[in-house]
């Protein structure tokens, strides 16, 4: 998906970005660049505070998406070995 730049420097992100993100209108975002030249767009407040991110981040670092399997079958299967 993309979006023009404006005459002023401004863009209009999509109704689906906004949702996905969620934004609304009133709402304060925060731009991060990253080293690639992209640039990130979060809600502000999104994580409260740094321990409340770690938590997140801890939260998904225990999911185990794919049961039953052990990390080198996991790589292997997506390497398409045998």
């Amino acid at each position: 998906m993309s979006t023009k730049v404006d005459e002023k420097g401004e863009i209009t992100l999509s109704k689906e970005i906004l949702e996905a993100a969620g934004i609304h209108a009133g709402d304060s975002v925060i731009l991060r660049p990253r080293l690639d030249g992209g640039v990130v767009v979060e809600k502000a407040g999104s994580h409260a505070s740094g321990d409340a991110y770690r938590a997140v981040l801890e939260d998904m670092a225990r999911r185990k998406p794919f049961k039953g399997f052990t990390t080198d079958e996991l790589m292997a299967f997506t390497r398409g070995e045998d």
